[in-house]
Order: C-alpha cells, then sequence, then structure tokens
C-alpha cells in the first residue's frame, strides 16, 4: 500500500515544490543559502546584535530603553516584515510556493510604506552619553547588545581609528574610529536591498516590455526591439554615475537606478519565451476564447516562460551588488551608511599604509554574496532545465 501510494504523492507535488525541493537539494545551493541566511539575519535584527544604545538603563531608580527609542523606520520595517513573512509561508501552506513569495513581498512593501510615514526617531544622536554617564555614575546600569557599538559611534570619547583586530574591536576599526563588524553586520542591508530592490524593479519591467513584444510580434516586436538596442547601447554604469552626480549620493536612488538599466536582459528572455509559446494551442485556446489580453500574459503565458527569468534573477542580484560595490569603492556610494565596498576604500590608510583586516573581511563578504547567488542561480537552471534531469530507465 505505502509503495503504491508513494508516486501519487510525488505525482500531486506543484511543479514549484519540485523545484524547490530539487534546488535546495544541491550542496553548493545549501552552501549559498547559509550565507544569505546568515545575511538576512545579521540585517534584520542588526540594532538588536550591534548597538551603542542600551537595551535597558536605569537612571536615578527610573527604567528606560533607549535602543527602542532611537529604532529608524527601517529597523521596525524589516523586523516586521521578517515576522510577517515566516508567519504568511507557514499559515498558507495550502498556496502555491511563488504565490506566498508574492504575498511576502507585498506585505513587506506595505509595512514598509506604513513604517516610513508613522515611525520617527531622534535626528541628533550622542553615543558617548551612554559610556561617559556610567563612568562618571549617573546611569546607575545599563545593559548593551552583543557588539555594543552602533555603525556610525566615532568614539569620540575614546578615539581609536584603524586599529588592528583585538578584545574591544574584533574586526578592527576604520579610518574614523568606527567598529568593523558592526559596519559589517549593516552593510548586509545594503547588500541585501541593492539585490531585491535592483532586481525585482529590473523583473517588472523586463515582465512588462519583453511579454508586449513576444505576444504581438510584427511591426509592434521591431519598433520595441530597437528601442531596446538603444538602450542597451548606453553604457549603464556611465548612466549611474550621470545620476547620482546631477541627484546625489542616495542609496535608494541608485537602487532604483541600477533596476532602470538593467532590464533589457531581462525583456529578451521573456521575449523569446513568448514568441515561442505563442504558437501553442493552449494560447491560441485562450485567444479564440475572448480572454483579455492581462489575461493571456499573466494568467496563461507567463506561468509557463517565466523559468528563465527566475535564473537570471540570481544573476542579476549578484550584479546589482557588484555596480554598488563599483558606486562605493569610488567613493559615489551611499553618505555616512555602512557599505562593504566603502570599507574596502578606507583600507588604505594615511601615507599609502594598507589596513589588512579593512580589505580582508568587507572583501571576503562582498565575495561570499556573489558566490552564494551564483551557487542558488546555477541550482535553479538545473532543476528547471528539463533536459538536466536524470532520465529515467
Amino acid at each position: 500500500m505505502n509503495k503504491s501510494e508513494a508516486p501519487r504523492v510525488d505525482a500531486d507535488q506543484s511543479f514549484s515544490a519540485k523545484v524547490i525541493r530539487d534546488v535546495f537539494s544541491n550542496l553548493g545551493a545549501k552552501l549559498g543559502l547559509v550565507w544569505i541566511v546568515i545575511m538576512i539575519i545579521s540585517a534584520v535584527f542588526a540594532p538588536i546584535i550591534s548597538n551603542s544604545h542600551p537595551f535597558l538603563m536605569v537612571v536615578d531608580g527610573a527604567f528606560s530603553s533607549p535602543m527602542l527609542r532611537h529604532l529608524t523606520w527601517i529597523d521596525v520595517a524589516m523586523l516586521l516584515s521578517f515576522f510577517s513573512g515566516i508567519l504568511i509561508w507557514l499559515g498558507f501552506k495550502s498556496v502555491d510556493g511563488w504565490k506566498r513569495i508574492c504575498l511576502i513581498i507585498l506585505s513587506s512593501l506595505l509595512i514598509s510604506l506604513v513604517s516610513s510615514l508613522s515611525v520617527s526617531s531622534p535626528r541628533a544622536v550622542i553615543y558617548d552619553q551612554y559610556r561617559e554617564g556610567l563612568s562618571s555614575g549617573e546611569i546607575e546600569s545599563a545593559y548593551f547588545a552583543p557588539i555594543p557599538y552602533s555603525p556610525t559611534d566615532r568614539l569620540r570619547d575614546d578615539p581609536s581609528p584603524l586599529k588592528a583586530p583585538s578584545t574591544k574591536h574584533l574586526l578592527g576599526t576604520d579610518e574614523d574610529g568606527a567598529d568593523v563588524l558592526s559596519r559589517m553586520i549593516y552593510g548586509s542591508r545594503i547588500a541585501l536591498g541593492i539585490g531585491l530592490v535592483a532586481t525585482f524593479t529590473s523583473l517588472i519591467i523586463g515582465v512588462l516590455y519583453g511579454g508586449v513584444m513576444g505576444f504581438y510580434s510584427g511591426w509592434v516586436d521591431i519598433l520595441m526591439m530597437r528601442f531596446l538596442e538603444i538602450f542597451e547601447s548606453i553604457p549603464s554604469l556611465f548612466l549611474i554615475l550621470t545620476v547620482v552626480a546631477f541627484f546625489g549620493r542616495n542609496i535608494y536612488l541608485i537602487m532604483l537606478i541600477i533596476g532602470l538599466t538593467g532590464w533589457p536582459g531581462y525583456a529578451r528572455f521573456l521575449r523569446a519565451e513568448f514568441l515561442k509559446l505563442r504558437q501553442q494551442d493552449f494560447v491560441q485556446a485562450a485567444e479564440a476564447s475572448g480572454l483579455s489580453l492581462s489575461s493571456i500574459l499573466f494568467r496563461h503565458m507567463l506561468p509557463n516562460g517565466i523559468a528563465p527569468l527566475l535564473v537570471l534573477s540570481s544573476f542579476g542580484m549578484a550584479s546589482a551588488i557588484l555596480v554598488e560595490a563599483t558606486l562605493s569603492f569610488l567613493g559615489l556610494g551611499a553618505i555616512d551608511q555602512p557599505s562593504w565596498a566603502a570599507m574596502l576604500n578606507q583600507a588604505v590608510g594615511p601615507g599609502g599604509s594598507i589596513a589588512i583586516w579593512m580589505a580582508t573581511f568587507p572583501g571576503l563578504a562582498i565575495f561570499l554574496t556573489l558566490f552564494a547567488y551564483t551557487l542558488i542561480g546555477e541550482a535553479l537552471r538545473d532543476a528547471i532545465d528539463p533536459r538536466l534531469q536524470q532520465q529515467p530507465n
């Protein structure tokens, strides 16, 4: 009885569940996922792991939590999005995996919008007050995070620029005296944000543009393809540098511009898939039934042609991170926000001296992130491509 039921269970398994299972049965994808999970945990729980503001402080017998008071809207949005994503994934097990992912993305966007409008934190922050208060006895007691330094805490009360790793600063300090480990933890936010926002933006534009090209073909395809070729002829890095020069070094603008310059590849892939699918019987039947264009494109054709885009998006995340790393290394990245590439730029100190820890740890983090996305992308490609599946005897 058990033997007869096993094939039925496998046959009932959805395509997305099979792909996810095959991807994460790959050793490379597992290793890549471990690093991505470490990055996600670091990004989400950064204010709990590393913070100069005490969790709990006692002054004149009164309790207070400076850490909660100084949480930014980004801190709140990431924490709420993380837990809501877990609840959605576990609470909607009957829903297809890709639909649950879309639902998590939509809920995260809504949470981010509400947090940005409702959460406010003090602009003027003085980190030294806690250390000075403890030493003077004004603060009776305080309980800090495991790493008691914020990424922008320059330790003005105890200047220590470009200090090698020690028991006080496990990964050393940068040229401003800030703790490198704290900046590494918060830097994972930019690395993740750049990859997700830029790729999501490129994917939406590429799907819309490529879908129309592939469905209509003819003169519509010719005109749209010529525009795509003209857009591709513009050097993307030069365009990004120009936009940054005119509008400033805003990290969210950089994310958006990287996304707006990366869509042609997605459009080309989807166009090729739609040109092939357009001749299939189920598409012809949908057209004959009088279904709307949006229904034909996004309900019937897109699920059958999205596979190559999923593979491309994993490599696109790595590419977006590399572009941001280039900008930050050139000194054109985000202002006063921890970035791994910007830390690399600080490895060369005054007089040409090299702080090896400033080059090693951020460089290794960038390498591992790009490598992790590449491993997951290759595993996803192998799981989706039927020609690479093992044929039964």
